[in-house]
């Protein structure tokens, strides 16, 4: 449908300019024209339905946000697209809100009345509601698609074409035409007939007594009669014989007269409009801008120049922030601001109100329009964006990570990476497994991740992901272990391998050890190894390498990365640190501490570190990680142990050597041949 007046406009303007193309009929032509209003997104689709004939035209509700109570907004839809039932639009949202499909909507009804449409969405408290709506839009009919579809029964034949808007109007215009040219014909025509009875009338009223005297005399003959007598034809002497009387002698002359000339003005006009296109044209133009004028109103339907295909993230502030996951399955994000740099040693605050048996679990940071990619201990992988994730303050639970993403029973999430777009084409994924095995693969194999997951590691039955990163091929990975033992050793010793490969052994490991950190060399120049007792301390990379010079061969023991005792607890986890970072240390009662890198020791692997996150009695620290540093941090007087650390000067990697570990057993690596052939089949599991 289109609107009346706009159709009639572009109507002239052909009729007007013969030449017009489709740029100057939609300035009169806007687009479609729907009764139940609406907004039209964009105008590409309509153009391209006037240009070809086909088209795909998007429109949406007409919505606006209200503020209510305290600090609550909610969602008005006031106008919905063309065929779009309110019924079935109102059901459809509450089904899909029941089942998590749309998050964020806490109320749903109906207040339309006399006055008009109105339903109202309420948005729940923090929601953004400009995310709310493009979610809605996007799985609701509150945004649907027209197909444009201009097909026509064209030429005599009735043959189906496709019609351009020029087209369509040139026909359309031919048609009326037509019709004019037929009518005129026709009153052309009724006129000719009519003045030729009037003739014979006028003729018989001249001789009105004679024309009377021979009907009256004459039973069976008196057309013949008549024709002969007053050169008369069959018509006109059958319209004399089929007046009565009495009819006839009442025939007034002057009426009869002023009906035949204007009868005669009338065959005039229409043989100037049979043989004048330009009045003919003129005619057609101003009974369009009659019906225009009588049966014409404004346009309904907005068309906004704006596409419909808004990016969400086009909505949503870029910002760093804190994400969270406890054991129990309980995902956050929080911005950065709230967690203010302390001292090391500090008690922290805490970053989130846990179950007695819950604490968190991993604790990473990344930006709202990241690619986070989960990799759960099973070896799948999820994707998601950084916004999808619920922002939540600082006490709060959180969400179930079960609504977030698709998981089975006791799938667990083990490790997150996080990435620009653009990034997923550029750089290799690093995973390792607790047994060890590590592998690696092109990013890009991880480009089209379907909603359900796709498997991204074949795990061995009692092992699980501890780890993955992102490198660039060409890194130094480090593994790091619970028992104090580390490995570093090239990571092209590693060939990629397909989506579903298994790996190949990264590090050998004494009887109950198992990794707890995978790392890559080039992220900085320090190893920083916590331990569960909130001990840890930053060394130096080129103190695990050979000599401080080549790396170990990839399948060996490694050599000793920390001193440990009763005092320290084992090893919680390990990352590679530049020194100018903040570090995010988590334990497992849900308290949380930001401390500044630089403010952690530097000292060799036989040492046991200093104090870096004071612990509640009974609690461990089982997490950490990097953030960018804050404008500003302060700087107190370190708690060391007992012993004091002995401190490594930049010069000194190679003193470092474990006493406790055989030269051979450095060098020592395991025939992988068994563990990384057959594992580059690919299938879709």
């Amino acid at each position: 449908p289109h609107n009346l007046r706009e159709v009639i406009g572009a109507c002239i303007c052909v009729l007007e300019n013969p030449e017009a193309d489709l740029k100057e009929l939609m300035q009169h032509v806007k687009g479609p024209d729907f009764p139940t209003r609406g907004i039209i997104m964009g105008r590409s689709g309509i153009r391209a339905a006037y240009k070809t004939g086909r088209g795909r035209i998007v429109m949406r509700a007409r919505t606006h946000v209200e503020n209510f109570g305290q600090n609550r907004e909610r969602i008005i839809v006031t106008e919905l697209p063309y065929q779009v039932n309110k019924r079935t639009l109102i059901e459809n949202i509450a089904q899909q809100v029941r089942d998590k499909k749309i998050e964020g909507v806490s109320g749903l009804r109906d207040e339309s009345d006399r006055q008009g449409m109105r339903i109202v969405i309420e948005v729940t408290r923090g929601a953004n509601p400009d995310v709310v709506l493009n979610r809605l839009m996007k799985r609701t009919q509150l945004q649907t698609s027209f197909s444009v579809n201009m097909l026509a029964l064209v030429d005599r034949q009735s043959r189906p074409k496709l019609l351009s808007l020029r087209e369509v109007i040139d026909e359309y215009l031919d048609f009326q035409k037509e019709i004019i040219y037929r009518r005129t014909e026709y009153d052309l025509r009724k006129a000719r007939e009519r003045a030729h009875i009037l003739r014979g009338l006028l003729t018989a009223l001249d001789h009105i007594d004679e024309v009377i005297k021979i009907i009256r005399e004459s039973y069976d003959d008196a057309q013949e009669r008549l024709m002969e007598r007053f050169d008369l034809d069959e018509i006109q002497s059958r319209a004399i014989l089929e007046m009565r009387l009495r009819a006839l002698q009442g025939l007034d002359r002057e009426r009869l007269e002023t009906e035949f000339s204007e009868l005669t003005e009338r065959i005039k006009r229409c043989e100037e409009i049979l043989g004048s296109e330009e009045i003919l044209v003129n005619i057609l133009k101003t009974e369009l801008q009659e019906i225009s004028d009588t049966y014409g109103d404004e346009r309904w339907t907005e068309i906004r120049d704006v596409e419909y295909d808004i990016d969400i993230e086009d909505l949503i502030e870029e910002e760093e922030c804190v994400f969270t996951l406890t054991k129990e399955g309980y995902i956050k994000r929080i911005e950065c601001a709230e967690y203010r740099a302390q001292a090391r040693g500090g008690k922290g605050v805490r970053a989130m109100t846990t179950k007695e048996e819950d604490y968190v679990e991993t604790v990473f940071t990344a930006s709202t329009h990241d690619v986070l990619l989960f990799f759960s201990d099973r070896g799948q992988v999820y994707k998601k964006k950084g916004y999808m994730v619920p922002s939540a303050g600082r006490q709060a639970k959180g969400m179930a990570i079960v609504n977030l993403l698709p998981l089975e029973k006791d799938e667990k999430i083990s490790a997150v990476l996080h990435c620009r777009p653009e990034d997923l084409e550029s750089y290799y994924v690093f995973m390792a497994t607790a047994k060890g095995k590590v592998k690696r693969m092109n990013l890009s194999l991880l480009r089209n991740i379907r909603r359900t997951g796709i498997r991204a590691l074949s795990i061995d039955e009692g092992d699980t992901l501890i780890g993955a990163m992102l490198t660039d091929g060409g890194e130094r990975i480090l593994l790091a272990t619970r028992n104090g033992q580390a490995i570093c050793f090239e990571e092209t010793d590693v060939r990629p391998m397909g989506r579903t490969a298994a790996g190949v052994r990264g590090i050998r490991l004494r009887k109950g050890d198992e990794c707890v950190g995978v790392c890559r060399w080039g992220s900085g120049r320090f190893l920083l190894s916590v331990s569960e007792n909130g001990y840890g301390k930053r060394t130096p990379l080129r103190a695990y390498l050979r000599g401080g010079e080549a790396a170990q061969s990839r399948g060996g023991l490694g050599m000793r990365n920390f001193k440990l005792s009763e005092k320290t607890g084992k090893i919680a986890a390990a990352k590679v640190v530049n020194g100018d970072e903040d570090l995010l240390l988590v334990s497992d009662d849900g308290t949380m501490i930001r401390i500044s890198v630089s403010e952690i020791s530097v000292q060799g692997r036989s040492t046991q570190g200093v104090r870096v996150m004071r612990l509640s009695e009974g609690s461990l620290l089982i997490s950490m990680a990097k953030t960018d540093p804050e404008e500003e941090t302060v700087c107190h007087d370190s708690e060391s142990l007992d012993e004091d650390p002995e401190f490594l000067e930049e010069d000194d990697f190679n003193e470092f050597e474990d006493e406790d570990i055989e030269e051979d057993e450095l060098e020592e690596e395991f025939d992988d041949d068994d563990d990384d052939d057959d594992d580059d089949e690919e299938d879709d599991d």
